[in-house]
């Protein structure tokens, strides 16, 4: 009776497992804006690459990595880009990937999702909570998602007193399944 029960269970463990669908990243947008002196600026990093398995009827099950190059930084500002790949910042050349990978995710309402994360930038990781939209349409499915970090948890820019410790993420991810 014990093996059969057993069977049971690793059968539905096993389609619960491979009901998560596999979503193929076809274009990505990652923005940051910060205030330094007071003003808003902002800017872009990119190489986006990921995996990511995800039903939204099922997202306690699924899985969410991914990672950006730290060398595509673009604030549209050359000299700004170079000292924010620098070892006072980013330091692209020793740490060349911000990696993000999903702890849990979960419903929240609608078309509304929220997933705590692992987030490391320069070696550091701390836990993050990213809620995110999911949009399907067809084949296709976008993740949009937006969440707050402060930059001297993870090493970035020292103890600046012009620059402020928040920075806001926003990401965008448009999939075909």
């Amino acid at each position: 009776m014990k093996r059969y029960f057993a069977s049971i269970l690793l059968l539905l463990i096993t389609i619960i497992v491979f009901a998560q669908v596999k979503h193929t990243i076809t274009k990505s947008s990652v923005t940051f804006k910060i205030k330094n002196l007071g003003i808003n600026t902002g800017g872009s990093i990119g190489g986006l690459k990921g995996d990511i398995n995800f039903d939204p009827a099922h997202p306690e099950s699924g899985m969410i990595e991914a990672s950006v190059e730290t060398n595509t930084i673009n604030t549209d500002n050359d000299t700004r880009d170079e000292h924010l790949k620098s070892d006072s910042y980013f330091d692209a050349a020793k740490y060349p990937k911000i990696t993000l990978k999903s702890i849990s995710l979960k419903h929240k309402s609608g078309n509304n999702y929220t997933g705590i994360f692992s987030l490391t930038i320069k070696d550091k990781t701390n836990t993050v909570e990213l809620p995110f939209a999911y949009i399907e349409t067809g084949n296709t499915a976008t993740f949009k998602g937006s969440l707050k970090i402060k930059r001297t948890d993870y090493g970035v820019g020292g103890s600046s007193m012009v620059m402020s410790n928040e920075v806001y993420i926003t990401i965008e991810v448009s999939t075909s399944k």
